[in-house]
């Protein structure tokens, strides 16, 4: 079993579906259709569907994206959070590689980091401690995985 926010989750037995909510206006997935907070109530819909845990992206990774500031980042991602904990009872991953963002995505709420560079992009000095899913997570007795903090 591995517990996220409030769930936890048969990795061994079962398969959990994870709605992607990209709040950017060049998402190569959806075509930037979410990327405002009105049109990014979309969870609700994810979770009727059988979404499990929500991941929310700010920056694109396609081909050819231009990479934009953390700040900007942390401005598309942080109230989508926040509304998505304060309206939803679901896990939501926060999708970035940049530290800082990582960092203030937990702040808001988010239970789970889904990064490309598994934190190596920029050390992840700002979020390493406070990470909810690392790679060298281990099970533990009675089968829960613990992560280090």
């Amino acid at each position: 079993m591995m517990k996220i926010g409030n769930r936890f989750f048969d990795v061994e037995h079962d398969c959990s579906i994870m709605g992607i909510l990209n709040v950017t206006p060049d998402s190569f997935s959806d075509g930037g259709r979410w990327n405002n907070l009105d049109d990014a109530r979309r969870p609700a819909d994810m979770i009727a569907e059988g979404a499990a845990i929500v991941d929310v992206g700010g920056e694109s990774t396609r081909p050819g994206h231009v990479q934009i500031s953390v700040q900007e980042e942390i401005d598309r991602v942080v109230p989508v959070i926040e509304m998505i904990k304060k309206e939803f009872d679901v896990p939501v991953s926060i999708d970035s590689y940049k530290s800082p963002v990582v960092a203030e995505a937990l702040k808001a709420g988010a239970d789970l980091v889904n990064d490309v560079w598994g934190l190596k992009y920029d050390g992840g000095r700002d979020c390493r401690s406070r990470t909810a899913l690392l790679p060298d997570a281990q099970p533990r007795e009675g089968g829960v995985q613990q992560f280090p903090r």
